[in-house]
């Protein structure tokens, strides 16, 4: 691993234009042959979890599935309903939308009881994941008929037409969050290097990263599919860590350059920076890459999808890092180098020579008394002089913190939590205040051996006479079942939000009282519970019943990452337990802030009282693994130091000077982004941003810089056990120009 990173750098600092021309070239490959073969969304499928997962494939190999269904709306634009003119305008939608091919059916027309809302319901052709890219030339037929009938307010609202406008409205939010976020790295690179040249090298780098991970997720989905959230992680983990890896190491550049005082040439310097920040960028990408792959353990398309693109974005980010930074470094030196001389040749002409080198001595001492401002010293004050108390003291903010996560409600999120700027999402609460019964649907599903026809249904019939005599349910049942009358499909409805008491109740109803005491006395029959609420339901149950798998995982390999870089038990177990406390922290900010509704105007969301199911075990997981990319950058700078013989606590306290300002800088740039993704509408996407920005701020500002410095200043060369390579010193190789990498100074071997 050592020598990886010295190796690449050398080859392309000394073949600048071939790694520049081979990295665009990568990029365009990746891309196109993503384009060529497309992405492998995941299936119906993929998607089914649990009881109501079984259902849902027991209804489909019977034919009997739900079908996705759109929901036509004719109202008055004011005042009463001239019911003759909404007829008409049903009729005409009616033969409009019956010759489509992905039309199945069309119901009658029927009224609301306020007789103010006239409702024609369309069934679809296909399954319910792929009508959303099917459902256009409805809403083309429903304007249509908006347009010849002006009178009328005709409305369509649907799970495919809102899933349509959440995708629409997604990918409007991106675009907003890259506006924003876009300027403001580039701001603070700039604060940074003082330079738009080397502030521009990281932004380009990790788009270019984006872009050549994107195409790699649509090559990689044949292996594993694409949930349709790949995109959406790889904006936002790539553009953090593709900024991160590039600052890691371009900082280290410009340190070398100002301790060498011109004595090296830019190949040199770039393998300088490689054996010290490029091993640690090898090494924070594999600790991200393996952190990521426990979410492959949740079992979960969605997790698989997230973990897919994490991991491709990161590894190419690492990739871009090793091989066209240096280059991109070298010719920007050069171009440097070429300025200073013409420069330094006016100077000679006018101001005299000895006076441009004093000014260039002045620079190169301002440039290495900038990564020791005052702003990182009174950061690092605390730890430095009073590091049991800082200790305490920090521990004690971050328990407080995280003692929110006590009161934690996790709830799938359901279609009622969508933004109400969606304007099929404006109709969908028309349609359920018109036609309560139509809000939240239960399937129950029933399979029998062969030769049972008619038990099937007489089942069935039974179930749904006693669900009528609970108040609970609402309406007529709906039964159907297949041509062999072996299966059958029960469709019960409940005028209730589906996250609400009352819904979950009914659920529980059904799949404790009544199921087993009708469909479930049949012998040998296979019954479930499918519909809205029992996916709501059944996801977090599934989810929680992996967690111990996932997150034991993540810790091991956490551990495992932490002890392998750095030789140390006490290390891997201290960086397990400051990660936990970051993790932790951020999750109880998210709920203190998410559950209530204090905040709601501030971050424009509609709180639900409750946390999505897939934030927290994501949080732990990407939180994890971005900590690792601090942890193993600030440990590599003490050891280093440590290992040139320096004492314990002058090794912490230079390592920490040394590595203070590029930790926090890097720190704000992926605040930026993951804040970004808090001006999403989608209440889950608004949670991953925050709980991430939240836990990267707490992990660089309060863990990297005042809990671990006070821990290794307390536990002293207990820190390294049960390695001595810390203790014992290294001889300190002489800067130079070439030779083999065995000459440059690693920092950590």
């Amino acid at each position: 691993m050592n020598e990886l990173p010295v190796r690449a750098a050398r080859w392309s600092a000394l073949h600048p234009w071939r790694a520049i021309i081979g990295w665009l070239v990568f990029v365009v490959l990746c891309l196109g042959t993503g384009i060529a073969v497309g992405t492998n969304s995941a299936t119906t499928e993929d998607f089914r979890i649990g009881e109501a997962g079984r259902a849902e494939a027991i209804a489909a190999e019977g034919g009997v599935q739900r079908k996705p269904v759109e929901q036509v709306l004719l109202s008055a634009r004011s005042g009463d309903l001239d019911e003759a003119a909404a007829k008409d305008a049903a009729r005409d939608l009616t033969a409009r939308m019956s010759r489509l091919p992905e039309v199945e059916r069309v119901a009658p027309p029927r009224m609301s009881a306020g007789g103010d809302v006239l409702l024609v319901e369309v069934t679809m052709t296909g399954d319910e994941l792929d009508a959303k890219k099917n459902v256009g030339p409805l809403l083309a037929r429903t304007g249509a008929v908006q347009k010849d009938h002006p009178g009328l307010l005709v409305e369509e609202t649907g799970s495919a037409s809102v899933g349509k406008g959440v995708d629409a409205q997604r990918s409007s939010d991106l675009a907003l969050s890259e506006k924003i976020a876009l300027p403001v790295t580039l701001v603070t690179l700039l604060i940074v290097f003082g330079s738009v040249l080397l502030a521009a090298v990281p932004l380009l780098l990790a788009l270019s990263s984006i872009a050549a991970a994107m195409g790699l997720s649509m090559v990689v989905s044949h292996i594993s599919p694409d949930a349709g959230v790949g995109t959406n992680v790889i904006l936002l983990i790539g553009l953090a860590v593709g900024v991160d890896y590039t600052l890691f190491y371009l900082k280290r550049e410009r340190e070398e350059r100002a301790r060498s005082e011109g004595r090296l040439g830019p190949d040199a310097l770039v393998e300088l920076a490689a054996a010290t920040s490029g091993r640690a960028i090898v090494v924070s990408g594999l600790a991200v890459a393996a952190s990521t792959a426990t979410l492959y353990l949740a079992s979960d398309v969605i997790f698989s999808s997230l973990a897919t693109g994490t991991i491709v974005v990161v590894l190419v980010a690492v990739a871009s890092s090793l091989t066209v930074l240096p280059a991109l470094l070298v010719k920007t030196a050069q171009r440097a180098e070429r300025r200073v001389e013409r420069r330094r040749r006016k100077s000679a002409a006018g101001l005299g020579g000895a006076a441009a080198a004093v000014r260039g001595r002045r620079r190169q001492r301002r440039t290495r008394e900038s990564g020791n401002g005052r702003v990182w010293a009174v950061l690092m004050r605390p730890a430095a002089t009073r590091p049991a108390a800082t200790l305490c003291l920090a521990g004690a903010l971050m328990f407080s913190l995280a003692a929110p996560v006590l009161g934690l409600n996790i709830t799938e999120m359901s279609r009622d939590t969508h933004s109400r700027a969606i304007p099929a999402m404006q109709t969908y609460d028309r349609l359920h205040v018109a036609f309560p019964e139509l809000r939240v649907t239960h399937q129950v599903v029933l399979r029998t051996e062969q030769g049972s026809t008619g038990v099937v249904k007489r089942a069935l019939e039974e179930l749904g006479r006693r669900a009528q005599a609970e108040p609970l349910f609402t309406g007529e049942p709906r039964l159907r079942t297949s041509e062999d009358g072996r299966t059958g499909s029960l469709e019960l409805s409940v005028p209730h939000r589906g996250d609400s008491e009352k819904a979950k109740a009914s659920l529980n109803l059904l799949r404790d009282h009544y199921v087993p005491a009708t469909t479930g006395r049949i012998p040998g029959a296979e019954v479930g519970v499918s519909g809205d609420v029992a996916r709501y339901a059944d996801y977090p149950a599934h989810q929680n019943s992996k967690l111990p798998l996932v997150i034991g995982t993540l810790l091991l390999v956490t551990f495992a990452m932490t002890v392998l870089a750095f030789r140390s038990v006490v290390l891997g177990l201290l960086g397990v337990v400051l990660n936990l406390l970051s993790a932790a922290a951020a999750l109880g900010l998210l709920v203190l802030v998410f559950q209530g509704t204090w905040a709601e105007g501030l971050l424009g969301f509609t709180s639900t009282g409750s946390i999505g199911s897939r934030v927290p075990l994501f949080l732990f997981v990407i939180l994890f693994g971005l900590s690792m990319d601090y942890q193993v950058f600030v440990v590599s700078r003490i050891r280093e130091a440590a290992l040139d013989g320096v004492p314990t606590r002058k090794a912490v306290l230079d390592g920490m000077s040394s590595s203070a300002s590029v930790v926090t800088s890097a720190a704000v740039v992926m605040v930026t982004v993951f804040a970004g993704f808090v001006a999403l509408h989608l209440i889950e996407m608004k949670q991953i941003g925050f709980v991430l920005a939240a836990g990267v701020l707490l992990d660089a500002f309060v863990v990297r810089i005042m809990i671990l410095p006070s821990a290794m200043l307390l536990l002293g060369k207990a820190s390294w056990w049960p390695s001595r390579g810390a203790s014992r010193g290294r001889p300190v190789p002489p800067l130079s120009s070439g030779g083999d990498s065995d000459s440059v100074p690693v920092g950590v071997r």
